[in-house]
């Protein structure tokens, strides 16, 4: 794959998270796309298929009250079909605000998004943060 079609493809992205238009994210996905969420919290695990990761997203935007946000600090990185997307990402949950750098990890195959994996700056406080409920 082209470096140049990733890194479009991951800007598309990056552009629709910023935004919170999980449509467009989800219509980037492949169908058997896979999602790797961190962690040891309600939203850790890997996700298959854009339902469940629509869910994951909805759980967050609903424990947040929409405050869940994302966006991108430098520009996407790729290597091949990989591409890095470095992101700040941020949200407020009963009262307690969380913040905190991290980055995307897609594979592109084709014009699709096929695999995320995320990391995070400080996992042991983004788990506190969503907890286990």
């Amino acid at each position: 794959m082209r470096s140049t079609t990733a890194l479009r493809i991951a800007r598309q992205y990056a552009d629709a998270v910023s935004d919170k238009d999980f449509a467009t994210v989800t219509g980037l996905f492949a169908d058997d796309i896979v999602w790797h969420q961190p962690g040891d919290n309600r939203f850790s695990g890997s996700h298959r298929g854009t339902a469940a990761i629509g869910e994951m997203f909805g759980g967050m935007m609903t424990v947040t009250e929409g405050t869940f946000a994302l966006e991108p600090t430098t520009e996407p990185m790729a290597n091949g079909s990989l591409v890095a997307v470095p992101v700040h990402f941020s949200a407020v949950r009963d009262g307690v605000e969380m913040g905190m750098n991290g980055v995307d990890l897609l594979r592109i195959e084709g014009e699709r998004i096929a695999e995320v994996w995320l990391f995070s700056a400080g996992q042991q406080g983004e788990d506190e943060f969503w907890g286990n409920a």
